[in-house]
């Protein structure tokens, strides 16, 4: 199958694309990078009369530090979070689970806002914005607005922006001397969706960890943060019975639904043996 014929419309500011979604009394898609958006057209699972082109939008872009937190654009490549030494040293769990997004070709086009907007449950970087404990920056008709990720995500597919409004950029709290973190997933395949992946990011002061965030994906239909799981962790040092416990407080975190593939109660076993594994790397941070 071939896409749709639509027009296509390249805006310079925030202005002009919201005018052109507007003109397009709402029957058009934004498109950054095109992973995911690119193969949906193609399938006619969407057909846009028009398709706006956010790429030449310059409040998309850079990476910068500010004050306490780190403003990623909308626009950065999946690639540039390799490498990027501002994204390593500030967001490092965003970098450690960068290797794990899809293959080259893919990351090379792919954006962060892109992923983050389509809010697929089970990619990785969604779920590590909400590890992170980030704030999405979003420009819709009255201007700009910045939601924390703990309300973002809010069912399949389904987040806090409404239509015709633009993930602009991502702001993360930069990580200190005192944090640790780790990712890890497991899927088939290398490059493939993972059957179960998770992020964790905490602070630690001698043996004990503080203020964990941990986020897992794959498990349900959004990102899930593991609150029951962190709690048994916060204050405490990681040895063999916190992360025991740990473990077990998951079950109520996590909601997974049978599939074709794969059965939830699998999912849950997976879910727990990962959260070990998180755990465990803390440790050795």
């Amino acid at each position: 199958m071939k896409a749709r014929a639509f027009a296509y419309a390249r805006p310079s500011s925030l202005a002009e694309a919201h005018a052109a979604f507007d003109g397009a009394d709402g029957d058009a898609s934004y498109i950054s990078g095109g992973q995911s958006l690119v193969p949906a057209l193609a399938m006619r699972l969407q057909a846009p009369q028009v398709l706006i082109d956010l790429s030449a939008i310059p409040e998309m872009r850079g990476i910068q530090l500010e004050g306490e937190s780190l403003r990623i654009g909308g626009l950065t490549r999946h690639a540039e979070t390799l490498t990027e030494p501002l994204i390593r040293a500030h967001a490092p769990l965003l970098a450690a689970a960068a290797p794990f997004v899809a293959h080259p070709a893919i990351r090379n086009r792919g954006t962060v806002g892109g992923s983050v907007a389509l809010a697929d449950p089970a990619s990785e970087f969604p779920a590590m914005m909400l590890a992170m404990g980030a704030e999405m920056e979003i420009s819709g008709a009255s201007g700009l607005r910045r939601v924390p990720a703990d309300d973002y995500f809010q069912d399949l597919y389904q987040t806090a922006m409404v239509p015709g409004e633009i993930l602009v950029a991502l702001h993360v709290p930069a990580a200190g001397p005192r944090h640790v973190w780790a990712f890890d997933e497991m899927a088939r395949r290398r490059g493939d969706y993972a059957m179960v992946g998770g992020g964790v990011l905490a602070e630690r002061d001698g043996a004990v960890i503080a203020n964990p965030r941990i986020a897992l994906f794959s498990v349900g239909p959004t990102p899930v943060r593991a609150r029951n799981a962190e709690a048994e962790i916060a204050g405490k040092a990681l040895d063999a019975d916190a992360i025991a416990a740990a473990q077990r407080a998951l079950d109520a975190d996590i909601d997974p639904l049978d599939d074709a593939e794969i059965p939830a109660a699998m999912r849950r076993h997976l879910a727990r043996v990962l959260l070990g594994r998180l755990l465990r790397k803390l440790e050795t941070c």
